[in-house]
């Protein structure tokens, strides 16, 4: 059997694959030790090898899990993960916690073309995260908080802190909260917008990945592209879903 887990910066998930056959599923929180997450989401399960992906994939050593681990980027794990879950799909979006990805997708789950926002949390998971506290709503709220919204007011920054700031001062005045959060969903989606479209935009369009939990993400995408995209059963778990295919395609290479 297989492992694949994809170690994000807020949640990791396992796969376990016997054969070409999902057996597990497993989500943990990162939290501040993610060696000893690695350790709890692995309890009790044995594996041949453990590929593994994500912000902490370097911690999924065979020292600490006692089996043969190997690696590869996020990029080539979402493609892959997604490719399984969607044969027919072109583009690939990821938003998570700490970075977004748009994956122009050849066919087997190649990648032809990538960009990456990894430099801050600007328009990511974590953005979401923190401004959901701002408004007192928990993050698994918010989403369909703001699609209460009926006319998202303009939020200029995508600096956290900056946004945070125009985000206060429009309360101050008075403004519906619901619209504020409406513009901070749309300050996302804009980013976004034009992250595909410098990778190129291809239908069908798979948005994988935390953020494609929040349906107010997926609303306002599919109003900006005019493309509807197609959110997986489970889309956080598309990254530990293509580590694990990786790992299986490794170990039939080895034998």
């Amino acid at each position: 059997m297989i492992a694949g887990i994809d170690i994000g910066s807020r949640s990791m998930e396992l796969v376990v694959l016997d054969g070409e056959q999902v057996v597990l599923k497993r989500r943990l929180p990162t939290t501040f030790d993610p060696a000893a997450q690695i350790a709890r989401i692995l309890e009790d399960v044995d594996v041949d090898l453990i590929s593994a992906t994500g912000y902490g994939r370097k911690l999924v050593t065979s020292e600490l899990t006692g089996t043969e681990c190997v690696s590869l980027t996020e990029i080539k794990a979402y493609a892959l993960g997604v490719s399984r879950v969607c044969p027919e799909a072109r583009t690939v979006l990821d938003i998570g916690g700490q970075d977004t990805k748009a994956i122009a997708l050849l066919p087997g789950g190649r990648v032809g073309k990538f960009e990456m926002n990894d430099r801050c949390a600007a328009g990511t998971g974590k953005f979401l995260e923190h401004l959901a506290t701002v408004f007192q709503i928990p993050i698994e709220e918010f989403g369909q908080y703001a699609l209460e919204g009926t006319e998202p007011l303009p939020i200029n920054s995508m600096c956290t802190v900056f946004a945070e700031t125009e985000a206060t001062s429009l309360m101050a005045q008075g403004r519906n909260p619901r619209d504020i959060a409406l513009g901070l969903h749309g300050s996302i989606v804009r980013r976004t917008v034009n992250m595909l479209g410098r990778v190129g935009l291809f239908e069908p369009l798979v948005f994988a990945g935390g953020v494609a939990n929040n349906p107010c993400v997926v609303s306002m995408l599919k109003d900006a592209l005019g493309v509807n995209p197609i959110v997986p059963e489970e889309p956080d778990f598309a990254g530990a879903l293509g580590a694990a295919y990786f790992g299986l395609s490794h170990q039939k290479n080895v034998e």
